[in-house]
């Protein structure tokens, strides 16, 4: 295959990438924009197959079956509460892979040139290798904090971020090694144990309520390791697509960190997640004898005389899948004239996304979505707001104290409606660790349950009414 017929290919396909993230930015048109750079992908693949000097196609061949089975298999037996952790194996995949391949391509060149390497070429292996490594073992921890198998609390001990530091500058050295004496491969294997430990001490110290930041910038990394091994590969349709995978995966985090009201560095190396502060509120001194619990009946009377309703979805709607019973009563009360609409905020979830996410599946209309300032101008406005699940993201201590994990953070700002009725299984903190005075407020009742029960529940009162 000629290369001016490659490199066309390449441009077709990276233009594809660019059409389909456009398209990622509006769930009207995300379909859409996933077909694309699935199609970008597929030219990409076949035109490199094609152009390369392959092993054996049969040993690719069982690979994508074996892979596209199990891949299969998995996606469709996650359920959506697993969604944030199967995101965050995959990059930690791809990480992996750009190990293992720019390995394979450095110990090839090394063998057959006997170690005379360009500098550009081992550099370009040390950087996959190395942001790789981290990716990888970084993603494992991930993924076991967000399946429950790693505590979700910031882990922290004395010295670690010495200790951090020693290990980054020690990858960086030993990546030194395999640039200045690229004969020696085992250096690179040195490397990746170096930078594999790193990626585990990076992530462990970060709490749960993080790990949508975690999720987004690990796949920024998974983005910068691709690009770095398509410089070893010398295949300029890996370096457009990791760049662009990098690019837009940084620039996730940016946006989560913001949502937050947050630095990068304050959440990578601050241990938010903890235990809490022993000054801090104290749960009974915020509860005792000031909550109010409520039932379906009770809340079925409010909404009877509602004109205008918010749900603000949280982790515990996606835990309880209440989703489609939430969507039944919008439903309902829409048909009895009622506004609904539904608040989210940004890292409300595991994953950024997770919540509108969930509420497409249940056919939900992203008009009635409302980004967080789009919905704090309204909530004044708001009859009844209802909390399935959210905590965090609605606590005024973000807002109204300064000494706590939570301060300065943006939150929906729900305390504000005329009533608020909080769907919950208890009084349990959230991933902060801190009480929510919002459940003791004056106009604040709790519907203690699970979500999803609680929904239909409460769906069968209001058609009762």
């Amino acid at each position: 295959m000629s290369p001016d017929l490659v490199n066309i290919a390449y441009l077709a396909a990276a233009s594809l990438f660019v059409l389909g993230l456009k398209g990622l930015t509006h769930p009207r048109t995300a379909v859409r924009g996933n077909r694309l750079g699935a199609l970008g992908m597929l030219i990409a693949v076949v035109v490199t197959l094609i152009n390369q000097q392959i092993v054996g196609y049969q040993v690719i061949i069982a690979g994508i079956v074996l892979g596209g089975l199990i891949g299969a298999i998995w996606a469709i037996k996650v359920p959506m509460t697993g969604m944030p952790e199967f995101v965050g194996l995959c990059n930690g995949f791809g990480g992996g892979a750009s190990v293992l391949v720019a390995g394979a391509a450095f110990i090839e060149s090394s063998l057959r040139s006997s170690g005379n390497l360009e500098m550009q070429f081992s550099a370009a292996t040390v950087v996959s290798g190395l942001i790789g490594a981290v990716t990888f073992s970084g993603s494992l921890i991930a993924f076991g904090k967000l399946q429950g198998m790693v505590s979700e609390k910031a882990v922290r001990f004395p010295a670690d971020h010495v200790l951090k530091a020693l290990l980054l500058l020690g990858s960086i050295g030993v990546g030194v090694m395999v640039v200045l004496d690229p004969g020696d491969v085992n250096n690179y294997w040195y490397m990746v144990a170096v930078a594999s430990v790193l990626g585990i001490l990076l992530v462990i110290p970060i709490g749960g309520a993080d790990m949508p930041v975690v999720v987004a910038l690990l796949n920024s990394y998974s983005g910068l390791a691709a690009a770095a091994t398509g410089f070893v590969l010398s295949n300029n349709v890996l370096i457009i697509a990791g760049t662009l995978v990098g690019a837009s995966g940084f620039i996730l985090t940016s946006i989560m960190c913001k949502a937050m009201n947050r630095s990068l560095s304050n959440v990578m190396f601050a241990g938010v997640g903890g235990e809490p502060p022993s000054d801090g509120p104290a749960m009974d001194d915020i509860y005792e004898g000031k909550v109010k619990s409520t039932s379906a009946d009770e809340v079925a009377m409010l909404l009877d005389s509602a004109r205008r309703v918010v749900f603000v979805p949280g982790y515990g709607m996606a835990v309880a899948q209440a989703q489609h019973a939430v969507r039944d009563l919008t439903n309902m009360l829409e048909e009895r004239g009622i506004e609904v609409e539904f608040a989210i905020h940004p890292v409300a979830g595991r994953m950024p996304g997770h919540m509108n996410v969930l509420l497409a599946e249940a056919d939900i209309s992203y008009d009635k979505l409302k980004e967080m300032d789009d919905a704090n101008t309204n909530f004044e406005q708001t009859d009844i707001s209802i909390v399935i699940g959210a905590n965090d993201v609605v606590n005024p201590l973000a807002r109204d104290s300064s000494d706590t994990p939570l301060s300065g953070m943006p939150i929906l700002n729900v305390d504000r409606s005329k009533t608020v009725v909080v769907i919950k299984r208890s009084l349990s903190p959230g991933f902060a660790g801190i009480p929510n005075p919002l459940f003791a407020a004056d106009n604040c009742l709790m519907f203690f349950g699970d979500g999803k029960q609680a929904i239909q529940d409460l769906t069968t009162a209001v058609k009762e009414a």
